[in-house]
């Protein structure tokens, strides 16, 4: 059977084990979960084009960015390589992308990672052999409840991200004696625990800007035309990127730089994608900008107070004193930006119909 001809009977059908339909283009790697469950249970049929919101409906496929090569990159991350079938149909009139995948005789892996479908929806078969499970500080187990909520339909960017914060709880809980030997409201005194409490506290913050970049690549691929502006590009820039995702990749990137040098609210003006949510108020980037400015002085000062920093924290601290953060105050910034995370997720989710895993 050929592939219009799959298309064709199953179209608007509700998904299950054997069908999947996605709004738009998703990453590579979210095309290549969906091949491998399909191979590993018994074959399927991934159909990009269609709408689920408000019942499913034939909304048809940009053609801005292609298709065909994304799937290609998919493919790569395979291992082995299922039997698939790919390409552009026609239905109602509009442009859907089809991959048809069969089932394989041998276990198909995407990145070590082994997926099939249940119950109409891809399934991670081998989870890693032990959650992770609090001993010490309770609050650090509620917290971590939480994020394991939190990952459910969701952005595959969100989903990264807090499984980064979850493997900072781990270590946070695994390492008492150095992070927080009195109390989790208690500045440490051992030297090492000062240290790591700066890198984790960075790490957290530099996951929270690999979100935004992350989430805003997968808004181009959704959504092309917000791609487009007049804004100037080095052809040196396009021309060392192999194919359209990688200068999205860059592009993204590239966008982010404001929000590391501090300028929060330059980063919100110049990606009206995330200004137009209406989520990241003026309040809220005041806050990241402060979040962000712990983060410099952590990863450029040792933690010592400089005049840049006092700018931000008039009459808190001290020119050349040790800006130091308790554990208790880590977490209180790990759940401030995991909600503002989980607040632009469901936007753009709504708002540019994202794929969620």
């Amino acid at each position: 059977m050929d592939l219009q001809t799959q298309v064709s009977s199953v179209i608007l059908k509700p998904e299950n084990d054997t069908l999947e339909y996605k709004a738009v283009l998703p990453p590579s790697k979210t095309i290549a979960q969906v091949i491998c469950s399909f191979a590993n249970t018994n074959g399927g049929l991934l159909i990009l084009g269609v709408s689920e919101i408000g019942g499913l409906k034939v909304a048809g496929l940009s053609e801005d960015f292609r298709a065909t090569s994304m799937t290609h990159k998919a493919i790569d991350l395979l291992t082995p390589k299922p039997i698939i079938d790919y390409g552009y149909v026609q239905q109602d009139g509009k442009k859907l992308f089809a991959i048809s995948v069969a089932k394989s005789p041998v276990q198909v892996s995407v990145e070590n990672k082994i997926y099939v479908r249940k119950d109409g929806r891809l399934q991670l078969l081998n989870p890693p052999a032990q959650i992770f499970q609090p001993t010490g500080y309770a609050r650090i187990s509620s917290i971590n409840a939480d994020l394991e909520i939190l990952k459910a339909k969701t952005t595959d960017s969100k989903f990264k991200l807090i499984e980064h914060y979850q493997s900072i709880l781990k270590m946070v809980d695994s390492l008492k004696q150095l992070l927080y030997p009195q109390s989790p409201a208690v500045f440490t005194t051992v030297k090492e625990g000062k240290v790591l409490a700066r890198i984790l506290f960075s790490s957290m913050v530099d996951n929270f800007e690999t979100y935004l970049s992350d989430i805003l690549f997968e808004i181009y691929l959704a959504k092309p035309d917000t791609l487009k502006s007049d804004q100037m590009v080095k052809v040196e820039d396009v021309l060392n990127c192999a194919d359209i995702q990688e200068f999205i990749t860059f592009w993204a990137k590239q966008k982010i730089g404001k929000l590391q040098k501090g300028s929060v609210k330059g980063f919100i003006a110049e990606n009206k994608q995330i200004k137009d949510l209406n989520v990241v108020t003026t309040v809220i980037q005041d806050e990241i900008e402060k979040i962000l400015q712990i983060r410099h002085l952590y990863a450029h000062r040792n933690g010592i107070v400089d005049d840049k920093f006092l700018k931000f924290f008039p009459a808190i601290y001290t020119y050349g004193t040790e800006h130091q953060m308790s554990i208790d105050e880590i977490l209180d910034k790990i759940i401030y930006l995991t909600d503002i995370i989980d607040q632009i997720d469901r936007a753009t989710i709504l708002k540019y119909n994202l794929s969620i895993i």
